[in-house]
């Protein structure tokens, strides 16, 4: 029997391992490991573990699907 591993979905309780922000990028090195990033830290860092050929899972079309709390909105006047 064959087993694939997968990495589950990024949560909010997934950290940055640059900032501590919430996590929206996973990262596989080629020797192993994993780093968590934020979103700003991602795209800062992508370029060169590309070059690394690391596997990157970015998750930031989360930051799009987010929704404003009305708190986050209160005293904005449209």
């Amino acid at each position: 029997m064959t087993s694939t591993l997968t990495a589950e979905t990024l949560t909010a309780v997934d950290r940055c391992d640059r900032c501590g922000a919430q996590a929206y990028v996973r990262v596989t090195l080629p020797a192993g490991g994993e780093l968590l990033f934020c979103a700003h830290h991602g795209r800062e860092y992508t370029p060169k573990l590309r070059e690394l050929d690391a596997d990157i899972v970015d998750e930031y079309s989360k930051l799009d699907d987010q929704q404003p709390t009305p708190a986050a909105t209160a005293g904005i006047e449209s």
